[in-house]
């Protein structure tokens, strides 16, 4: 078979393999990294036998994607104190690229929050059938269960997603970005009572901060303790003459990049629902937020 030709067929597949692995990882460079393994799998096994080449690229990452999960388990990377996907953040009003929409389609930031809360076997069950479609029967051997175990780790999994009460963002773009604007006024004056009215009263704050820092990350629920809680670093940070605000979309949804001096110093994440701010998720160690937002900056130069 013509190694030109199977590059092709694959090349047809990548945005959709690298959907499924970062739903599954919520890691872009790791799904990067899913995705090339795949298709080394690919180059050495007898693709003329294979008949449904959608369907076993679909269950080959899903396979590389789980034994990362596995992995990161073991070495427990997860055991931070707070730990947040990498979300896809572009410049607003920006179009986004064709395998960036696929990427980040149905899959805001709080639901990549509520993944991570599943053991990887329930993950890796409940993206490839709630969210891709593939069959049971297909799933099952890449997990070593029967079709029967499989389909209870996506219920258990589904009913964790369910409990966790993922917030369903506002499809309005201008009203996120109203509710994120009255947010950043309210801190950068240091007025309470004005945070507080823009934030749902069962708030959740996530700050991930560096390794280095373990003490500041933390989790802040309810609205007037995410409000005193921010209140004063956000009035200190923002009220510095060279720091600059860039209004980005962090998978969709209305998000803020702070930088001084041309640095990045954190990354907002929000999550509006009818018209209150449902979560915050903060990127608080400035290398990663550098990476993460390191094209949508320089798209806005």
């Amino acid at each position: 078979m013509d190694d030109r030709w199977l590059a092709d067929r694959f090349e047809e597949h990548r945005r959709h393999l690298r959907a499924v692995a970062y739903r599954i990882l919520g890691s872009l460079t790791e799904a990067d990294d899913a995705v090339q393994d795949t298709w080394l799998q690919l180059s050495r096994s007898d693709a003329g036998e294979i008949e449904n080449l959608g369907g076993w690229l679909t269950t080959v990452v899903g396979r590389v994607a789980l034994n990362r999960l596995r992995t990161r388990a073991r070495r427990r990377e997860d055991a931070l104190a707070v730990r947040l996907p990498d979300p896809v953040v572009r410049r607003e009003g920006e179009r986004p690229p064709e395998d960036e929409v696929v990427l980040v389609e149905s899959v805001g930031l709080a639901m990549l929050v509520a993944l991570d809360t599943l053991a990887p076997a329930e993950r890796v069950a409940f993206v490839l059938h709630d969210v891709f479609a593939l069959p049971f029967e297909e799933i099952a051997p890449l997990l070593d269960r029967s079709t029967a175990a499989t389909r209870q780790l996506a219920s258990r999994a589904r009913r964790r997603v369910r409990s966790a009460e993922v917030p369903t963002p506002d499809p309005d773009g201008d009203r996120q970005r109203e509710a994120v604007d009255a947010f950043l006024s309210a801190a950068r004056d240091g007025d309470l009572d004005a945070l507080v009215a823009v934030l749902d009263p069962d708030v959740v704050v996530r700050i991930a901060a560096a390794a280095d820092r373990p003490a500041s990350s933390m989790v802040v629920n309810g609205a007037e303790a995410a409000a005193r809680q921010m209140r004063p670093g956000l009035r200190s940070t923002l009220g510095r003459p060279t720091v600059e605000l860039h209004p980005v979309l962090v998978n969709g949804a209305a998000g803020m990049v702070v930088t001084q001096d041309g640095q990045p110093l954190f990354l907002l994440a929000f999550t509006v629902a009818h018209g209150w701010i449902a979560e915050i998720d903060v990127f608080a160690d400035p290398a990663r937020v550098g990476r993460l937002t390191e094209a949508a900056l320089a798209g806005g130069a």
